[in-house]
């Protein structure tokens, strides 16, 4: 399974393709297809049959994008960057943005 440097939880940019600069949340990773579910980013309508828990008609949900169209947000001016690996002073691994040089995880 290949290793992604975007997580849950993180922001992120999308970089190419119909929804070009649109910003939202990571809701879902998928390792294994290399896609990604971002809140509110490439909304698919889809017909939805009626269920006891649900109501019918067609619904907005969104699409997985290829993790290749996204990039992380930098937490200091909110632009694309890339993300890069370091080492605190007690030891810990956390990432970090190219751009400003600013830690993601706390």
């Amino acid at each position: 399974m290949p290793k992604l440097k975007i997580k849950k939880g993180d922001h992120v940019v999308v970089i190419t393709g119909k929804d070009k600069g649109k910003k939202g949340e990571v809701l879902k990773v998928m390792p294994a297809e290399n896609r990604v579910i971002v809140k509110g980013v490439g909304m698919i309508r889809r017909h939805q049959r009626q269920t006891a828990a649900q109501d019918g008609g067609i619904i907005s949900k969104e699409a997985a994008i290829h993790v290749s169209n996204l990039a992380i947000e930098d937490p200091k001016d909110g632009k694309p960057t890339r993300v890069g690996y370091k080492f605190l002073k007690d030891g810990r691994k956390v990432r970090f943005a190219r751009r400003s040089g600013e830690t993601i995880d706390g």
